[in-house]
């Protein structure tokens, strides 16, 4: 039977990865994506505000999701 301090542990480390997966694909679809359209698409067919709330918006989600993911690291039992 394996020990429960082992399960709680993975099972943490999981939750942790999941939430810092979610936090590279906010930065990949809501920051990366967005600039490099800007980049490579026509100029000025985005209001360059758009752009800047869209980017500021989803990179304080991938910091929040990646906060939580290292916060679900702080339960790891010994």
């Amino acid at each position: 039977m394996p020990d429960q301090t082992v399960i709680h542990n993975e099972r943490s480390k999981l939750l942790a990865n999941a939430l810092d997966r979610a936090s590279t694909a906010c930065l990949a679809v809501g920051v990366f994506g967005p600039i490099a359209a800007a980049y490579y698409g026509p100029l000025g067919s985005t209001p360059v505000w758009v752009v800047m709330v869209g980017v500021a918006s989803w990179g304080s989600a991938a910091l929040f999701l990646h906060v939580e993911g290292r916060g679900a690291l702080r339960s790891l039992e010994r």
